[in-house]
């Protein structure tokens, strides 16, 4: 990309469009605006707005991507963690279902927004990186579980209320005697209705003689089946007077023009809850672009995507919505699809919009237990305690901090959860690397390379030392390098050269660099002197521009091969013996020649 296409990519891929291409791009809009309208009332049900704010936040944002991202299927909208986090974030300053509530909303779209494009101008991508997957997927694990856990209310046709799992089990508890059985009726048939739909239907079409991948369309279209017979069913049975609570009238017309406010205690109330929602939102679509792209031999630009969702959440602000970013099942329905180009998700706002003005009023009597039942399927898939064991079984720092995370969201909240497991995450990285791995090697026999003496028998002297380190150094372990070879000096009186090999070393900084030099003077008062070898070009040019080149008692060597070869001669000499040995070895067996005969 070059020029304004770098920040427009509509004019990149807008020059190649064709017939064949609108084609595709129609039939999968088609097929995504089923799926996302009963999606965009549930997860604004979920987000303790109205649901027609869902639509809202389908149609403008849509338009907006489709001009300033780079993603050919990734599909932008609600989805139901950023509605969790929004109703958390809006729910501590403004009520439930006031104006000022759905004003906050829209505030935190429009800072999301702001947010978000301000990072893609500065090439701020990296910020997303503090988020590890084990953190990330921690947290949606837990945030699965509270948002089905509060979607049970719906279900039940009870109040309930609470910021994290306890406090919403403990009131569901409280307000079981309200339990209504119609809604009950309701909504636990929607909800296995929708679990058969998602495994059992598509191979039971296939059965029946469709192709399969229309059949797995009109699999992934089961919430609008659900959503039809429901309404039904509330009509024919009288249910919305026997208690079951219904959506009620939807305003009918396109998005309204809505300015955020601007107040500052307003802004500040929402900007900690921007940032998150913005990093998380971000990190969630950047990961199911990257892997769509993959399929295809496409790439997309990281930076303009922060700009292209950056886009769509200020115009979710400024057309009546809420927060919005990449979803993962809906984009992968865009792409099996068919959808070539991010005009697809144009399409899929027109769609949205003709929805929103003439078919709300056939959405009156659709019971909330069924949006809550959409809800429930669709997170209780996010939801994989598998992924804790496989992490403890690899990384026991990854499984403590995803633990952390995922207790953290469920017991405190969506957003301290998220701030605890990203500290932890730090804070167990630094430990780690304040700790290197570090190991004494010697030369493998009969080769040029060396190895950890404690893995590998090799050849070693005993008035020479080599010190592998295995990290960078900086700060936080530069002391802890100068006590390990301080202790490799004190326990061999009769070392005359410590050689420090810097295979992985890919910086050294200032407090580093200040160890080094401590470490070579303490060497050259007892008598002993310091090496270096394999050391990068960067890290060889900052050292150049300090005076510890021209302090250093020893020498810098391009291989640790040459080290042995300068300062343990006769290791050298073995050395050679041994690979000329295998050398000849090889040449017989080549050649056949058996020397026993």
């Amino acid at each position: 990309m070059s020029g304004l296409s770098r920040y427009f990519p509509v004019l990149d891929w807008g020059r190649e469009y064709s017939r064949g291409l609108l084609i595709d791009d129609v039939v999968a809009a088609v097929i995504v605006t089923i799926m996302l309208i009963p999606q965009s009332l549930a997860y604004a049900l979920l987000a303790g707005l109205p649901p027609e704010v869902g639509l809202y936040a389908s149609i403008l944002p849509l338009v907006a991507y489709a001009l300033f991202g780079t993603s050919r299927a990734l599909a932008v909208g609600p989805v139901a963690v950023v509605s969790l986090m929004t109703a958390t974030a809006v729910g501590r300053i403004a009520q439930t279902g006031s104006p000022e509530y759905l004003t906050a909303a829209l505030t935190l779209a429009f800072l999301s927004g702001l947010f978000l494009i301000l990072m893609g101008l500065f090439r701020a991508g990296f910020l997303a990186n503090f988020l590890s997957h084990p953190v990330i997927s921690g947290f949606i694990t837990a945030s699965g579980l509270i948002i089905a856990a509060s979607q049970l209310k719906h279900i039940f046709g009870i109040s309930a209320s609470g910021h994290n799992l306890l406090e919403i089990i403990v009131s569901l508890i409280e307000h079981l005697k309200e339990l209504n059985p119609y809604t009950v009726a309701v909504g636990v048939t929607a909800t296995l209705f929708l679990f058969w739909v998602r495994k059992g239907l598509k191979p039971l079409l296939v059965r029946f003689g469709l192709g399969e991948r229309f059949a797995d369309i009109l699999a992934k279209a089961g919430p609008i089946g659900a959503v039809a017979l429901s309404i039904l069913v509330v009509l024919a049975f009288g249910l919305g007077e026997k208690g079951v609570s219904i959506v009620g009238d939807i305003p009918t017309g396109l998005p309204p023009l809505t300015l955020p406010v601007f107040d500052m205690d307003l802004w500040s109330s929402l900007i900690g809850s921007a940032v998150l929602i913005s990093i998380i939102g971000f990190v969630e679509s950047v990961s199911v672009a990257q892997t769509l792209a993959a399929k295809r031999r496409q790439r997309i630009d990281a930076d303009q995507e922060l700009i292209g969702l950056g886009a769509a959440n200020m115009a979710s602000g400024l057309s009546g919505g809420y927060p919005v970013t990449g979803g993962f099942a809906r984009s992968v329905v865009n792409f099996d699809a068919g959808a070539r180009t991010p005009a697809a998700g144009a399409y899929t706002a027109v769609g949205i919009c003709l929805a929103a003005l003439f078919l709300t009023p056939l959405l009156f009597h659709l019971p909330k237990a069924t949006l809550a039942a959409t809800i429930i399927v669709a997170v209780l898939s996010l939801v994989d305690f598998r992924l804790l064991a496989q992490t403890w079984r690899y990384s026991k720092s990854d499984f403590l901090a995803m633990l952390a995370t995922i207790l953290g969201t469920l017991g405190l909240g969506v957003e301290i959860g998220v701030i605890l497991g990203v500290g932890l995450s730090i804070l167990l990285f630094l430990y780690r690397t304040s700790r290197p791995h570090c190991a004494i090697v010697g030369q493998v026999p009969g080769t040029e390379h060396f190895r950890n003496v404690n893995r590998h028998q090799v050849l070693t002297s005993k008035e020479l030392v080599t010190l592998r380190i295995d990290e960078s150094l900086y700060f936080a372990n530069a002391r802890f390098l100068e006590d390990r070879i301080y202790e490799l000096v004190a326990k061999q009186p009769e070392i005359r050269h410590v050689v420090l090999m810097c295979p992985a070393v890919n910086d050294v900084d200032a407090s580093a660099l200040e160890s080094l030099e401590a470490i070579n003077h303490l060497l050259k008062d007892a008598g002993v002197k310091f090496h270096l070898s394999e050391v990068k070009g960067p890290v060889m040019d900052r050292l150049k521009r300090s005076h510890f080149l021209d302090d250093l008692t020893g020498e810098v060597f391009l291989s640790q091969f040459d080290a042995m070869h300068a300062l343990a001669p006769e290791l050298a000499e073995m050395a050679a013996r041994s690979l000329k040995n295998r050398e000849n070895e090889a040449t017989r067996q080549r050649s056949g020649f058996d020397p026993s005969i």
